[in-house]
Order: C-alpha cells, then structure tokens, then sequence
C-alpha cells in the first residue's frame, strides 16, 4: 500500500527550500568572523544544496534521502579540503541548520496544529538525517584528507632520497634525518634504480644528515650495499661522525669489506685517483 503524506509535510518542504539563499546568507552573517568573504562564496553552493536535502527530506522516503546524502558528502567534501576547513567547522555547517530549519518546523507544525505524535516523527526524521549528514561528511572528510596525506607522505619520501650524478661514473645518495622501515625500502629502490638508469659504476652513501646509527638502520645499508655489489656497482659509504662511529663500535656493528670515508670530497678524490 502507498503511503499517503500529509500535504502539510510538502508545504512545509516547500517553505523551507524556497529560502534556501536567505539561510545560505543567513549562515555567513552567524560566521563573518571565522571565515573571510571569499571562502563564504565557495561555501554557497554547498550550503544551498544540503538545505534542499533536508528541506526534501520532510516529505521524501528516508532511504532516498540518506543516498543523496552519501552523494553530497563524496561530492562536496573536496572543496572543504581545498579551503583547508578542519572537520569541526565543517560539522558546525550543518549542525547551524539544525536549529534554523528545527525552528521552522516547529513554527509549520503550530500553524498547522500537528499532533504531539506527528511532530514526533517529523522532528525524529529530520534530526536522524542530520546525523546521517554529519556521518557522511566526517567519513568522506576523513577518507579524502587521508588520502592526500598519503600522497604527500610518498611525495615527500621520494624527495628525502635522491640520487645525484656527480660525473658519468659517481652518484651520490645524501641520506637526512631518522632511516625508518619506509625509508630504507625507499633507500633500496632509489640506490637501484640510480645505478641502473644513470649507468653509474660508483654510489656514494653520505651519512653526514643521518642523527643516529643503529645496529637497524647499519643492517639497512649493508643491504643495499650488497644489493649494489651484485649489479657491479661499488658502494662507498662517507659522513660518520666520531660520536656515530663510537656508537657503532659499542653496538658490535663491524665495516668490514665496506670503503668509508670521512668525507665526500675524500672519497671523490679518491675515486678520481683510482680512476686516473
């Protein structure tokens, strides 16, 4: 059997979403002072949209309106990224119309003289829409920004380890900072991938920007230096400072077979002399 809609419920739809721009502009007069000009025209549209989704939502099926919903929240999420809005004002956006429309609707039931039990169902539908809102927006946000996160955590990765040709036989691998599991498998790869596209006989491992030397992180690149050896290329190692070669010594990690070199420039000269 069809379900019959109280008329009421499309009139009161009706009202509430043909004051959509009035509520858009409503919302940037309550928030002036949190964003600027420009970023409320870029919420404009996304503002008007969720209003028509819950004014629609009064008298749609529910299952529908939840769908529009998911749809808005993947759509629209991208553009409160980009404006760079933590989630807690985005939320903020949408709990405001809460109240407003909440209000409307309860100014549309007087004049209308609902019952107690038709208010009931109408204000539980809405505030349960609200909240499938709030759900979509916190999942599409949270996956969005972790996926971008991601992407610069790789962008960011490739850069910390570049392979710099210095002559048609010498590349040098700078290495800074801390040498995690990501990044010695980073450090492999590039050592790798260098050698072979740059057709170098030489890889300088420069240690120089590398804080601490443990037995992990020496277990690391004696593996691309085996790596390395097996492809023909021979592998250098430069830049331990005498407090990290004191560490080492303390921890048993032992150089053997492996050239080092105080210095770059020491272990070019070197190279150039061998190579003479």
């Amino acid at each position: 059997m069809k379900t019959v809609i109280n008329p009421n419920l499309k009139t009161i739809s009706q009202k509430i979403e043909s004051q959509t721009a009035e509520l858009a502009q409503q919302r940037y007069h309550a928030d002036s002072a949190i964003y600027s000009g420009n970023v409320d025209i870029s919420l404009r549209n996304w503002r008007e949209n969720i209003i028509r989704i819950f004014a629609q939502s009064i008298c749609d099926d529910i299952d529908l309106t939840y769908q529009h919903l998911k749809n808005w929240g993947t759509d629209s999420v991208n553009l409160l990224v980009n404006l760079d809005l933590p989630l807690d004002l985005a939320i903020e956006e949408v709990r405001f119309y809460r109240d407003t429309i909440g209000e409307i609707i309860k100014d549309e039931a007087i004049k209308y003289e609902f019952s107690l039990e038709e208010f009931y169902k109408i204000i539980s539908q809405f505030d349960s829409v609200l909240d499938r809102a709030v759900h979509w927006l916190s999942m599409s946000y949270s996956g969005t920004f972790s996926t971008r996160l991601l992407a610069a955590e790789a962008t960011a990765l490739e850069l910390s380890i570049p392979v710099i040709q210095i002559s048609d036989e010498v590349g040098v691998l700078p290495l800074v900072g801390d040498i995690d599991t990501k990044r010695s498998q980073e450090l492999m790869d590039k050592a790798m991938r260098g050698a072979s596209d740059l057709q170098l006989s030489y890889i300088i491992i420069d240690l120089s920007g590398v804080p601490i030397i443990d037995t992990m992180v020496a277990n690391h690149i004696f593996q691309v230096m085996d790596a390395l050896k097996l492809v023909g290329v021979v592998p250098i190692m430069t830049g331990i400072r005498p407090e990290i070669s004191q560490t080492m010594v303390h921890l048993g990690i032992k150089l053997e077979g492996v050239s080092t070199f105080a210095s770059l420039h020491k272990a070019i000269k070197m190279i150039e002399k061998r190579n003479a």
